[in-house]
């Protein structure tokens, strides 16, 4: 038996959204597994996300006001079927257009890509994103998407809730994400309970530089480190890519990390940033997209932009996004 708080592991997610809808009861459950608001916008683009499980709190926790209208939701880090995906555009769509925002993970790109196409065969108007974000992959279109892609449901909700066109959001989102870096570590991997295994082995003296966000190993191991030295080592690669001045900034906790520790994190990303004369116009710590029980973090940076300042601090219904 596997050690976690689960029944069986044939019912990790049906169990898990069940229990999703007693805590938000702004949300329903259609197809057994797509998340959808339970009131229906009446216009505006309708966005629509998602991936295998494991992640929370997303992608199912950012289905509120101001985010996603719906969000598929896979197995345990196994990206949705196409007929899910079908389901909820055809659920959430109200004439204005409905964007797919797609971690670029080959699974999600080709099962939401072949919705996309079934769903413009019935008449509807769908158009796509695919983030990739993690720079600890050197080939750009090999990038996976990370914990940016939160931003960008975040940034691309208020352009909707704005009453942008789907063109508009497609044109600014694809903007936002050019300068949009991230990159993550672990200390310890995650369990993922429905193998029973750990998605890697670590020994207690070692870390994972360019970890993803399915229990998969880094791009490098290394002899851990304190966390100011950890921090400079992520901000190395991260600066490779851009050279803002000022920028937003989010922590990101991989699932198992104490809150004390994320706290600690941030002081010394605040410092070692000062000490780069870079100016944090937003800084977001938290829980936005994890590894199921995987201890570390990541970083992502963005350049500033008055208009992504503003969707970023925009009210939402979602009370992960803060």
């Amino acid at each position: 038996m596997v050690k976690k708080l689960i029944n069986d592991k044939e019912r990790f997610l049906s169990d898990m959204l069940d229990g999703l809808k007693h805590r938000d009861p702004e949300i329903e459950i259609i197809e057994d597994t797509v998340v959808v608001r339970k009131e229906k916008k009446s216009s505006g683009v309708a966005l629509v996300s998602g991936g295998g499980s494991g992640h929370e709190p997303a992608h199912a926790g950012y289905v509120a006001q101001g985010m996603l209208d719906a969000a598929v939701c896979g197995e345990v880090f196994t990206s949705p079927t196409p007929d899910k995906v079908l389901a909820a555009i055809k659920a959430v769509d109200n004439g204005d257009g409905v964007l797919l925002i797609i971690k670029n993970y080959s699974g999600d790109v080709m099962n939401f890509e072949m919705a996309q196409e079934m769903a413009e065969a019935e008449g509807h108007n769908v158009a796509s994103v695919i983030v990739r974000d993690d720079v600890s992959i050197d080939n750009e279109e090999q990038r996976r998407g990370v914990a940016g892609t939160v931003v960008v449901h975040k940034y691309a909700g208020h352009l909707a809730e704005q009453g942008a066109s789907l063109d508009d959001i497609v044109e600014k989102v694809k903007g936002m994400m050019s300068t949009l870096y991230s990159i993550g570590m672990a200390i310890h991997p995650c369990l993922v309970p429905t193998t029973g295994e750990y998605g890697f082995d670590l020994a207690e003296d070692e870390m994972e530089i360019g970890i993803g966000i399915h229990g998969e190993k880094g791009i490098s191991r290394e002899k851990a480190e304190g966390v100011d030295k950890i921090v400079n080592r992520l901000l190395d690669e991260l600066f490779k890519h851009t050279d803002g001045s000022r920028l937003i900034v989010m922590v990101n906790g991989m699932g198992a990390t104490p809150e004390s520790e994320l706290s600690i994190v941030t002081k010394y990303v605040m410092e070692a940033l000062n000490d780069r004369g870079i100016t944090v116009s937003k800084l977001l710590v938290g829980d936005y997209m994890t590894a199921l029980d995987m201890q570390g973090f990541s970083l992502t940076i963005l350049d500033e932009d008055d208009e992504i300042l503003e969707a970023l601090e925009a009210d939402t219904g979602s009370k992960y996004f803060k």
